[in-house]
């Protein structure tokens, strides 16, 4: 069985609405927990995504935000606390 990209736009499209989408909801788990993982992966697969011309590149620039915002985060936090981790 061969499968192919639906017919509405090119192929991969959806797999990359699929890492905005990833992109978007890792980062805004990472403002939470994780950052120092979750931000950097969320980076990454917002960039994949707007790079194979995702239809959702709202959600891959909130991805991309976010991601950059994790890392702010914890960059701000660790200064606060002098350690390499937070806790609430």
């Amino acid at each position: 069985m061969h499968l192919t990209a639906p017919a509405t736009g090119r192929p991969g499209t959806r797999d990359a609405d699929g890492m905005a989408v990833a992109s978007f909801i890792l980062g805004l788990l990472g403002l939470l927990v994780l950052n120092l993982f979750l931000g950097p992966i969320a980076i990454a697969l917002a960039v994949a995504a707007l790079w194979r011309g995702t239809a959702r590149r709202g959600r891959a620039y909130l991805g991309l935000a976010l991601g950059v915002a994790d890392l702010v985060v914890l960059l701000a936090l660790m200064q606060a606390d002098s350690t390499v981790s937070w806790s609430f």
